[in-house]
C-alpha cells in the first residue's frame, strides 16, 4: 500500500473545482506557478486514514486538444507525470458539454473518478442523474458531491484511493464505424512507439492533425498514413476530420447524457434566472449594479468608523492608567508612544474597514455576483481598450492589487494583461480604503470620500483610454460562463475572510509595531527633523503637507495603510482633525492612493512581468501621485475647500 498519493482535479472551469480543491486541502495550499508558465498552479496537502496525499488542482479546461497553455499543461501532467488518480469534476446542470473533456481524459487512458458536482442545484432545476447507469456507461467510479457543504467529499477520496491502487482501466468508448476503423488503423501504426499520451489518444489526436503529437512520432510513413486517414474521413462525411472527431465526441456525450439523466417536472423559471433578469438587463442591471456598489460602501463606511471610534476610546481609557504604571519618560515613550500605539492604530484604524470589507468581497465571489458585474462592465471595458474580463481583476484590486496582478492571467494577450495589471495597482485597495475612509470619510464627511473614488474611476478610465492609444491592438470579445446563484457559505467566507486578513495580521502588525518604535527612536534622539528636512521640498514645497509626512509616504511602499498608521505616530495623534486642514487631508490621500501599492505588488509585477516594467510602472505611478497631489493643493483653494 503506498503510503503517498498524487491526486489531480481536472475539469471545466466553474464547475466547483476550486472550491473542491480547498474542501479537500484547507489551508495546507501552496500557490504558485507551472515551470516555464504564467498559468497559476494550486497544490496542497489531504492526510486521509494514513495517507498523504498531494492534490493539484489542474487549470480549467475544456478540451485536450493543446491550444491554449492551459490546455497542454493539463494533458502533459496526466500523461507525463502520472497523477495516481484523476478526479473529473463535472457540472451537474451541464453534463452533456462537460462529458466531452470526459471522453477525451479516457481516451488518454487516465484512472478517472467522476465528481458529479453542484448536485443541489441540478436537483432543484428537476434534474435526476442515475449515478450508477452512468458510472456502467463509462466504467469509472462516479460520486455525487456538492462540494461547497463537503457532500460527497469523504465518499469521492474513498473512491480516488480505490483507483489508485487498482489501476482500473474506464471502458473504452467507441465512435462511428469510419472513424473508428481509421482509429484502429493508426493505433496498430503506432503499436511500436513509446509515446506518453498512449496509442489509442495518440492515434485519434493525429487524425485530428495535432501538432504536438505529431512531433512525437517523427516518422515520416505514419504521418502520411495519418494524413491520409483524415482525408478519407473528410471524403466521407464532407467536413475536416477533427470537426468530424469532434461530432462524434459530442454525439456519444449526448447519448449518454440522454440516458442517464431524465428531467422530472416541466423546466420553471428558476430564483437565479428571474434574478438574472434583473441583474443583467441592460437597462436595469446597471442601476442594480450601482446601488450594491453605494451599499457596499455605506456598510463599510458606518461599521469601519463606528467600530474605529469605539476602539479608539478604549485605548483611550487605557493611557492614563499605563502612564501612571511606567511614568512619562523614556521608557513610556518607547513602550506606549512606538509599541503600543503602533498596535492600536492597527488594531482602531486599519482592521474596522478591513474585516467587513473582506466577508463582503466573499459574499460577491461566492454568490455568483462577481461574474455578473464582469458581464456588465464588458462595454465599459472594451471602450478602454480591454477584454471585458479585464474587470475581475479590477474588482480584485478592490481587496489586494498582488492577486489583482495575478489574476490578470485571465486575459489571453499580453497586451491586455500588462496594461489592467497597471490600472489595477491604481485602484484603492483595502490598505488604501483604510485611508480614504479612516482620514477624508471619518473628518470630512462620505461624500467626499465618494467623491475620490469617482476620481479614482475617471483616472483609471482616461489612463486605459490612453494605453488604448500607446498600445494599440484588438481585444477579443469576452466568452465567460455565468456561473449559477448559490447561497452562501458562511464558513467558507469566514475562512476565506481569515485568510485574507492574516497577511495584514501577521505581516503588517510587526512592521507597524518595529516602525512605530524605530519612528519614536529617532524621534527621541532627534533624527526626525533631519529627514523630515531632507523632504520637504517635496512634501512642504510642492504638497502642502507637514514635514514629517514624507517619512510616512516612504514607509507607505512598505505596505500602504502604515502611510496613514504612522501619520498618527508621527503627528502625536489619531485625531487627525486637529493636525490637518481639510486639503492637506485630501491631498495626502491622493498621493497615497495613486502611488505604487507596496512592494509585495512590485514583487508581483516583477513576477508577472520582468524588472524593468516593474521599474518603469513604479516610477510612473510615483511621479504621476505627487503631479496629482501638487495640483490638487493649487486647486482646490480655488473651489472653496
Amino acid at each position: 500500500m503506498k503510503k503517498s498519493l498524487r491526486l489531480a482535479l481536472a475539469g471545466n472551469a466553474n464547475v466547483g473545482k476550486s472550491v473542491l480543491f480547498n474542501s479537500l486541502t484547507g489551508g495546507s495550499q501552496t500557490i504558485g506557478n507551472w515551470p516555464g508558465k504564467t498559468v497559476e498552479k494550486a497544490e496542497g496537502v489531504l492526510k486521509f486514514r494514513g495517507r498523504k496525499i498531494d492534490v493539484i488542482d489542474l487549470p480549467g479546461i475544456y478540451s485536450l486538444s493543446a491550444y491554449s497553455v492551459e490546455e497542454s499543461i493539463t494533458r502533459d501532467y496526466i500523461a507525463k507525470e502520472k497523477p495516481d488518480a484523476v478526479v473529473n469534476v463535472v457540472d451537474a446542470c451541464a453534463l452533456e458539454r462537460n462529458l466531452f473533456l470526459t471522453l477525451q481524459l479516457i481516451e488518454l487512458g487516465a484512472p478517472i473518478i467522476i465528481a458529479v458536482n453542484q448536485a443541489d442545484l441540478a436537483e432543484r432545476k428537476g434534474l435526476e442523474l442515475d449515478l450508477k447507469k452512468l458510472s456502467k456507461k463509462l466504467g469509472v467510479p462516479v460520486v455525487r458531491t456538492i462540494a461547497t457543504n463537503g457532500t460527497g467529499v469523504k465518499e469521492l477520496v474513498e473512491r480516488a484511493v480505490e483507483t489508485a491502487e487498482r489501476k482500473r482501466a474506464a471502458k473504452k468508448i467507441m465512435y462511428g464505424k469510419e472513424v473508428e476503423k481509421r482509429i484502429s488503423e493508426l493505433e496498430k501504426a503506432l503499436a511500436g512507439f513509446k509515446l506518453p499520451y498512449g496509442t489509442r489518444f495518440s492515434a485519434i489526436k493525429l487524425l485530428e492533425g495535432d501538432e504536438g503529437i505529431a512531433r512525437l512520432v517523427n516518422n515520416e510513413k505514419v504521418l502520411a498514413r495519418a494524413a491520409k486517414l483524415s482525408r478519407e474521413i473528410e471524403k466521407l462525411h464532407g467536413e475536416p476530420a477533427p470537426i468530424v472527431v469532434s461530432s462524434e465526441r459530442y454525439a456519444v456525450a449526448s447519448r449518454i447524457a440522454s440516458e442517464c439523466q431524465t428531467t422530472t417536472k416541466p423546466k420553471k423559471t428558476s430564483v437565479g434566472e428571474a434574478i438574472d433578469s434583473i441583474a443583467l438587463n441592460k437597462y436595469f442591471g446597471y442601476p442594480l449594479l450601482a446601488l450594491v456598489m453605494l451599499a457596499i460602501f455605506f456598510t463599510i463606511f458606518a461599521l469601519g468608523g463606528q467600530v474605529s471610534a469605539y476602539l479608539a476610546w478604549l485605548v483611550g481609557l487605557a493611557k492614563p492608567i499605563f502612564a501612571s504604571c511606567f511614568g512619562e519618560g523614556i521608557l513610556f515613550q518607547l513602550i506606549w508612544g512606538g509599541a503600543i500605539e503602533g498596535f492600536t492604530a492597527g488594531l482602531t484604524v486599519a482592521l474596522p474597514y478591513l474585516l467587513p470589507f473582506f466577508v463582503i468581497l466573499g459574499l460577491l465571489e461566492d454568490t455568483g455576483y462577481l461574474a455578473r458585474i464582469a458581464f456588465l462592465m464588458d462595454g465599459v471595458m472594451h471602450r478602454m481598450g480591454l477584454h471585458g474580463k479585464a474587470f475581475i481583476p479590477l474588482i480584485l484590486g478592490y481587496g489586494c492589487a498582488v492577486p489583482a496582478c495575478i489574476g490578470c492571467r485571465v486575459l489571453e494577450k499580453f497586451r491586455d494583461r500588462f496594461v489592467t495589471a497597471v490600472l489595477s495597482t491604481l485602484v484603492p485597495c483595502a490598505a488604501r480604503t483604510v485611508i480614504i475612509l479612516g482620514l477624508v470619510g471619518a473628518y470630512l464627511g462620505v461624500e467626499w470620500a465618494l467623491a475620490l473614488y469617482a476620481f479614482n474611476l475617471l483616472v483609471i478610465f482616461v489612463l486605459g483610454r490612453l494605453a488604448r492609444v500607446v498600445l494599440p491592438g484588438e481585444t477579443t470579445g469576452l466568452i465567460m460562463e455565468m456561473p449559477s446563484y448559490k447561497v452562501p457559505s458562511l464558513a467558507a467566507i469566514f475562512r476565506k475572510t481569515w485568510l485574507r486578513l492574516k497577511e495584514f495580521v501577521y505581516v503588517a502588525f510587526p512592521l507597524i509595531i518595529t516602525g512605530s518604535i524605530v519612528i519614536k527612536a529617532f524621534e527621541v534622539l532627534g533624527f526626525l527633523a533631519p529627514i523630515s528636512s531632507l523632504l520637504s521640498p517635496i512634501t512642504v514645497g510642492w504638497l502642502g503637507l507637514p514635514a514629517v509626512v514624507g517619512i510616512t509616504l516612504v514607509l507607505g511602499v512598505l505596505r500602504k495603510e502604515l502611510a496613514l498608521l504612522m501619520l498618527a505616530v508621527l503627528l502625536g495623534t489619531q485625531n487627525f482633525g486637529s493636525v490637518l486642514t481639510p486639503i492637506q487631508m485630501i491631498v495626502f490621500t491622493l498621493v497615497t492612493m495613486f502611488y505604487i501599492p507596496c512592494i509585495a505588488t512590485i514583487s508581483a509585477l516583477v513576477k508577472e512581468f520582468g524588472w524593468k516594467k516593474a521599474a518603469c510602472v513604479t516610477l510612473f505611478e510615483v511621479v504621476f501621485a505627487l503631479l496629482l497631489g501638487g495640483l490638487a493643493y493649487r486647486l482646490l483653494p480655488l473651489f472653496g475647500v
